[in-house]
């Protein structure tokens, strides 16, 4: 408390002696100390630890102030041969002033303290009072308005600082996303989905910390921004829990990888190949070619199959004959067609048994092994073969039956038509 006491004294005994013409009592002019050149990050590092009570005490200060510019403005109004330079430097004034009080303003807005009444009086007082009917004056109104410390010649080097940084900002984003994607792909088993997500939140963060650093050169507080942002992303979240569920399952998905771009799945209910991810949602490429947008917490909380996520696989078939048939005559065709088959492989060796002793079939198990890219064409062309070799050697595949019995004599009764 006596340090900030301390320094509320010091700061109100330099400020209490500023003055707009000629400075404070026993001061020359240019010693004094003039409120609208009062340095704005000294008066920030002074407002600072100051509480509501003592911040109050500095706005009414500065609302002080605020209202001498005002007068002075006004007496030049009132003389009626005022020129438009001499309005433009007195605006010029007023508004430095006001630029001082905004932070005294924005510092008790942040400790809780009421800046209302001040706002108000900013806001009625603001506006140029120039007269626009004017040629004269409008001319020496811009002219004196450019070359102002705050002015033309100012806005305009802060608009191209402004474009440089995001410039700048982008170089460096573009170099980052270089470095990125170098130390990404020399990590062991990167994933597309997480070299692409990597990839895309440096170039991000890099760009937003440029834009934030662009728009403080552009002369603006980003103070106010950034706690803004802070407080608007602590509201989203709470809205859309469910839209972090799935970024979190994004996460988890990109650091487990359990599929990566062009595998083909079956995830969160829907089969096909995965076109692209995001950390909100994964895009599946259907067998019929419709895209499907599935959220990931419905993929990362279900089970998922990757369905190419090995080389090579096994093809499960099953072939049945009738019960008459010859079961030695049936394999050694079954194994004939699967051997000479160019695409199914010789290791591992497949497999051809009598499985089951169905209802109305005897049924083989088939399962050969192809790569997975050959998959279905193993799949169809065998299926095809057998059943044409069947045909040929006259070996039937029989059709679910059943046999009716009936106890006792059977009557059929015939009506004539």
């Amino acid at each position: 408390m006596r340090i900030h006491a301390a320094m509320l004294a010091v700061l109100v005994s330099v400020l209490g002696q500023t003055a707009f013409s000629t400075g404070a009592a026993g001061q020359t002019a240019e010693d004094a100390v003039m409120p609208q050149e009062y340095p704005i990050d000294r008066l920030e590092a002074e407002v600072r630890p100051l509480r509501v009570e003592s911040l109050n005490e500095v706005a009414e200060l500065w609302i002080g102030h605020l209202q001498a510019a005002v007068d002075a403005e006004a007496a030049l109004l009132l003389e009626g041969n005022a020129t438009g330079e001499q309005i433009a430097n007195a605006e010029t004034r007023r508004n430095a002033v006001t630029k001082r009080l905004d932070v005294v303003l924005d510092e008790l807005d942040a400790k809780g303290g009421d800046d209302s009444e001040y706002r108000d009086y900013v806001d009625a007082v603001a506006g140029t009072n120039v007269n626009w009917f004017d040629p004269q004056a409008v001319s020496d109104y811009i002219t004196t308005w450019v070359m102002s410390p705050d002015g033309g010649i100012q806005v305009g080097l802060n608009i191209v600082k402004f474009f440089v940084i995001l410039f700048v900002a982008w170089v460096i984003a573009r170099i980052a996303v270089g470095i990125a994607k170098s130390a990404v792909r020399r990590l062991p088993k990167t994933s597309t989905l997480l070299q692409n997500f990597v990839v895309k939140l440096t170039r991000r963060t890099v760009l937003l910390v440029g834009i934030v650093v662009a728009l403080g050169a552009l002369g603006l507080n980003i103070g106010p921004l950034v706690a803004a942002i802070g407080a608007a992303g602590l509201v989203i979240g709470l809205a859309l829990q469910g839209t972090l569920s799935n970024f979190a399952s994004g996460i988890l998905i990109l650091v487990y990888r359990p599929f990566d771009v062009g595998d083909v799945v079956d995830a969160g209910g829907v089969s096909g190949k995965v076109e692209t991810m995001s950390l909100v949602q994964t895009s599946i490429l259907t067998f019929d070619n419709k895209i499907q947008f599935v959220p990931n917490n419905e993929i990362w909380g279900s089970v998922i199959t990757n369905i190419t996520g090995r080389d090579t696989r096994r093809v499960d078939m099953v072939f049945g004959i009738g019960y008459d048939d010859d079961i030695a005559k049936a394999e050694s065709i079954i194994k004939t067609v699967i051997e000479s088959h160019e695409k199914v492989m010789a290791e591992p060796a497949p497999v051809i048994k009598v499985n089951e002793l169905a209802d109305s079939s005897v049924n083989f198990i088939v399962r050969p092994w192809a790569k997975t890219s050959d998959y279905w064409d193993v799949h169809w062309d065998v299926t095809r073969r057998i059943k044409e070799r069947f045909d040929a050697e006259d070996i039937g595949i029989p059709f679910p039956q059943q046999d009716l019995h009936v106890p006792g004599e059977l009557r059929v009764v015939v009506k004539n038509a």
